[in-house]
């Protein structure tokens, strides 16, 4: 069972940073265009999926929760700070999603919130994720370090990289899913944003490397996880020529790819560590009469039925998103 709820939690956290991630992309690209009917076409082409999306956070809360509780007790309590900006972002983007449309006057209001959501969700997640690669301080169970161990330069990097990694995939999911000069705006986009991303891994190794982390010690030890990083190499050159060639489909797959085998790469650095050198998945897990509980009601139903949803809605609304019309 715990290596089953292993397997839950990974999957949902990858499903949400790539769906969750273009939307979120598209908010931060949105401050980058201040033409209105560019702006109306870039809500109506993730309009129907946006808030969808968001559901595999809701999942993976539900998950550390139920069938990992003391590594949700000892998260929050070392990102408590981020993961309530996170929250407040999030409210902030779907109120600003629907009150540009109704409140015209203040419309300016609505749209700098939308984009101020957007990038402080993408980086507080980012500078989470570094914070836990450089190691939180945890001791007896529980965390002993403060509110701000997470405001350091590698977590901030690396919440600078997840912003321009969102923005990568919303170019792509731009180029994807819109016509005429909103796809094209997005093709100029994605080349520079593309070197945006090999500059932060380059610094974000740097600084691994400089400041030896321990996780270094686990790619020399297992070398095989230096494939993933060829793999994403790969990516990243079958995106040049995806935008250079103009395949409407390779640019926002191929960045999908991208962000599969940074995953991929910083589960297997820490396979089997949940909480990076403090817990693995057994030791962090719930009794196994709660694990089964969980399994006959997220995992036979609730789980089955979100994938089936996802998978419905993005087939029903597949195609290009025409500029004639609006969310509204």
């Amino acid at each position: 069972m715990p290596l089953f709820w292993a397997g839950v939690l990974a999957f949902s956290i990858l499903v949400y940073v790539l769906l969750d991630g273009f939307d979120l992309g598209i908010g931060i690209l949105f401050g980058l265009n201040r033409n209105e009917a560019h702006r109306q076409q870039m809500m109506g082409s993730i309009a129907p999926v946006w808030d969808g999306n968001e559901t595999w956070l809701i999942i993976v809360g539900t998950v550390l929760f139920g069938a990992f509780p003391m590594v949700y007790a000892i998260f929050l309590s070392a990102f408590y700070l981020p993961v309530a900006l996170l929250l407040v972002a999030l409210i902030l983007r779907g109120v600003a999603f629907e009150f540009r449309y109704k409140d015209h006057r203040h419309r300016w209001l609505w749209d700098l919130g939308f984009i101020a959501g957007s990038v402080v969700a993408a980086f507080v997640q980012g500078a989470a994720i570094g914070a836990m690669v450089a190691g939180i301080a945890v001791e007896d169970g529980r965390f002993a370090g403060g509110p701000f161990d997470w405001v350091a330069p590698f977590p901030i990097l690396c919440g600078i990289g997840l912003v321009l990694g969102y923005s990568l995939l919303g170019a792509g999911w731009l180029v994807l899913k819109t016509t005429g000069r909103l796809r094209d705006w997005a093709y100029r986009l994605l080349p520079r944003l593309m070197w945006g991303v090999i500059a932060f891994v380059a610094a974000a190794l740097l600084l691994t490397l400089i400041d030896n982390f321990r996780v270094v010690d686990r790619w020399l030890a297992q070398p095989w996880l230096l494939g993933f990083p060829l793999l994403a190499s790969a990516a990243a050159w079958g995106l040049f020529r995806g935008a250079e060639a103009r395949r409407d489909w390779q640019p926002w797959l191929m960045a999908s790819v991208l962000f599969v085998t940074a995953f991929a790469m910083l589960a297997g650095s820490f396979w089997p560590w949940i909480l990076p050198y403090h817990l693995t998945f057994d030791e962090a897990a719930a009794p196994e009469a709660s694990l089964s509980f969980l399994f006959y009601g997220v995992g036979l139903v609730v789980l089955p039925v979100i994938l089936v949803y996802t998978g419905v809605v993005y087939w029903i609304f597949r195609g290009k998103v025409s500029p004639e019309t609006s969310y509204h």
